[in-house]
């Protein structure tokens, strides 16, 4: 999956190229928020979503639906300045009471698992009705934990992305599209963490 649309010019020195367009994600969103609406059938639902990569999908997707819900998040951290998981590290609750509630569980990816593999447990602790999980890309050749999505946007192959609230180093999530970084852009990032671990 490529785009043949060009990056444009100011980004071209990070991102090798585009993956997923703004169009393509407009319309694969409002498809997948035809299908939840369907699968709940009109219950209010608690949309759980993960902090902070899914904030434009979340956006965009909570906007095509038309049903009941109330929105929380939870704050999750499992990335350091390197493009391999780390330890996961809970930022932020939930304040709102999901017991005996739909919950959509919303991320920006799904790749080791790991995290999914984290945070379903603990949301399955505060006795909700049932919880649903929606991604917006899945990236299956990653996969270390046995976590599966309910609803995708996108299959995606092993590449480094960014954009559209996913970022690097907390960079480029402004990006409208889906994006493959330049290798030369993390591995440079590595490099500086890993001297100044040598150096202390």
């Amino acid at each position: 999956m490529t785009s043949k649309t060009q990056v444009p010019p100011r980004w071209r020195n990070d991102v090798e190229r585009i993956l997923i367009t703004d169009d393509q994600l407009a319309r694969r969103i409002k498809t997948l928020s035809r299908a939840i609406e369907r699968d709940f059938r009109g219950r209010e639902m608690v949309v759980v979503s993960l902090l902070n990569g899914t904030i434009m999908f979340l956006a965009d997707m909570i906007r095509h639906l038309s049903l009941p819900l109330r929105l929380d998040f939870m704050g999750v951290s499992s990335y350091g300045a390197g493009t391999e998981s780390g330890e996961l590290v809970f930022t932020k609750e939930l304040r709102i009471d999901v017991r005996g509630r739909d919950v959509l569980l919303v991320d920006d990816i799904l790749d080791t698992g790991r995290t999914l593999s984290r945070v379903i447990p603990k949301l399955r602790a505060l006795k909700p009705r049932r919880i649903k999980v929606c991604v917006l890309l899945d990236k299956p050749s990653r996969r270390v934990e046995r976590v599966k999505a309910d609803y995708i946007g996108f299959t995606i192959p092993d590449f480094f992305v960014v954009g559209y609230g996913l970022d690097f180093a907390e960079r480029y999530r402004n990006l409208p599209f889906v994006g493959v970084l330049h290798s030369h852009i993390y591995k440079q990032d590595i490099g500086r963490v890993m001297s100044f671990r040598k150096r202390r």
